[in-house]
């Protein structure tokens, strides 16, 4: 640490936990340097591949209507990049999955910041009138859900399982016959000729974890996970529920 960095004192703090603290505080400011260093090198990926097709959703038109949207035409003028997120909520499911559903709960309030910039949309599987149903139930005001029932979006860009290799199977310790849908983040972003090109995806979801952790694919947008780190209590083995 820098010693002639300033640093702050509260009420009846020790000298050991000041001393802890601060250096502490120097690895939190490694850390920041370090995501810092990893958006500029995901920032700086080369050109991703081109989506195969114009994949058709179901969902709300701009009219207000229900249709069919075409992934080109989820792109709002001035917006060239679109962030989908598939979430664990296929057909064959009673409920949506519960850790989709609380990061999903944050997202919604993040939404109307967040399509200021880019371009953002929540697809599953199951039909879009069960997605509906689905918002209205959680109080959703500001996510754009679409149905993926009808496409193969979720097979090429691992919102399920369909497409993964016996290997992956393996490693992921999928049960012989089992698939899931899976909940990934994908970014795509729009060239000057119309050219949409995958960009990132959160592939955190695809390898093996860490001892002891989840998979933490979504944790640099999750506020819950982000906000248990900074207590003494930390995570511990808490697991979101869709109702508590």
């Amino acid at each position: 640490m820098n010693q002639s960095l300033e640093h702050l004192h509260f009420p009846n703090e020790s000298t050991s936990y000041r001393q802890a603290r601060n250096a502490l505080l120097q690895e939190e400011m490694e850390l920041r340097r370090h995501i810092e260093r990893v958006a500029q090198q995901r920032r700086a990926l080369p050109k991703g591949g081109e989506i195969p097709e114009d994949y058709v959703f179901e969902g709300k038109r701009p009219s207000g209507r229900t249709g069919r949207l075409k992934l080109s035409e989820l792109f709002a003028p001035g917006k060239e990049t679109l962030a989908v997120y598939s979430f664990m909520f296929g057909p064959e499911r009673a409920e949506p999955c519960p850790g989709c559903t609380h990061f999903l709960d944050g997202l919604d309030g993040a939404a109307l910041h967040i399509c200021q910039r880019i371009n953002l949309v929540v697809v599953a599987k199951s039909p879009f009138k069960r997605l509906q149903d689905l918002a209205k139930q959680r109080g959703w005001q500001h996510l754009r859900l679409l149905s993926t029932a009808d496409n193969t979006y979720d097979r090429d860009y691992y919102g399920d399982s369909t497409a993964l290799s016996e290997a992956m199977r393996d490693q992921q310790e999928f049960k012989p016959g089992e698939e899931w849908d899976m909940p990934i983040l994908n970014v795509f972003r729009r060239e000057e000729d119309g050219t949409i090109r995958h960009f990132w995806a959160s592939e955190l979801l695809y390898v093996p974890a860490e001892p002891g952790q989840e998979y933490r694919h979504n944790d640099l947008v999750d506020p819950l996970w982000n906000m248990f780190d900074v207590t003494p209590e930390g995570r511990g083995d808490f697991q979101p529920k869709v109702k508590y």
